[in-house]
Parts: structure tokens; sequence; C-alpha cells
């Protein structure tokens, strides 16, 4: 009896430790993806290029990346030009995150949405790199029936 009891001691000590251990390495899998996202959360201000068969017109933005989940953000491109030619700010949601080193980058080949005048459009081709305090943006821009993309290029610090 005093056998089975020390096996059972031993056993029930064996299951603890590696229930520890598992608890542990997935706590600490979540704090380094969660910390991933909170990098780079925040408001940069910097310049906007944005190219339109060969015209090209450079303003100065502010973009706010907002963790979605612990590796994505999302992003809202600001409204451009005026009056009839106008096309409002434009969301792109789940950019995913990847960390190498200093530098955390993202991409999505395509998001789709619908703006609330009804108009959809397309941002592709994004790619987003965060080294420190800086961000560059890269993307393509089709809205509503425009014939033509818009190639998009952000640069900024986080404020």
């Amino acid at each position: 009896m005093k056998k089975i009891k020390s096996f059972m001691a031993i056993m029930v000590a064996a299951v603890t430790l590696v229930l520890g251990m598992n608890s542990c390495s997935s706590d600490s899998g979540d704090e380094s993806e969660a910390a991933v996202a909170n990098l780079v959360a925040g408001t940069y201000m910097g310049t906007e290029v944005l190219t339109v068969m060969g015209e090209v017109d450079e303003s100065t933005e502010t973009l706010i990346f907002a963790k979605t989940s612990d590796t994505s953000v999302e992003v809202t491109l600001p409204k451009y030009g005026e009056g009839m030619m106008t096309i409002p700010a434009l969301s792109v949601k789940g950019i995913m995150l990847t960390k190498i080193g200093d530098t955390i980058s993202g991409k999505l080949d395509k998001y789709e949405g619908t703006t609330d005048n009804g108009k959809t459009y397309v941002i592709s081709d994004i790619v987003v790199l965060f080294n420190d305090k800086n961000v560059v943006m890269t993307f393509k821009m089709k809205y509503g029936s425009m014939p033509f993309d818009f190639v998009g290029r952000f640069t900024g610090t986080k404020k």
C-alpha cells in the first residue's frame, strides 16, 4: 500500500511539473505576441505621397495604427482630394505582424471595404515596416469606379 501511495505521489508531482512547464511556456509566448502589436500601436505623423497616372501629390498626414489582436493592427488612410473628387478616409483591417530583430513588419495582400456612402474600395499590396519609432507603409488603392490605382507611401514617426 505504501508503494502505491508513493507511486501516486510521484505521478501527481510529475503531472503537476509538466502542466506547470506548459503553462509557463504558453504564457511567455502570449506576452511576446502581445508585445508585437503593443509596440507599434499609436499615432504616427509624417509624409504621405500618392501617385496616380504619373502625378505626384505629397501631404503631411497622421496615421493611427490600432491593435486589433495580439499580432495584428488596423489603420485608416486619411481622406484625399476636395469637392466632388474627395476620397473619404479608408480603413484597412487585419494587417498581420511579425518581429525579426528590431524590425516589426506587416503585410496584407488585399483588403476590400465599403464606405458610408456605399462606394467600394480595394487597398492592396500593403507592406508596413516599423523600426524604433519610425514606420514606412506602402500600398495601392482603388476607390469606386476610378479607372486607375493610386500608389501610396507613408513615412512617419511615432508621437
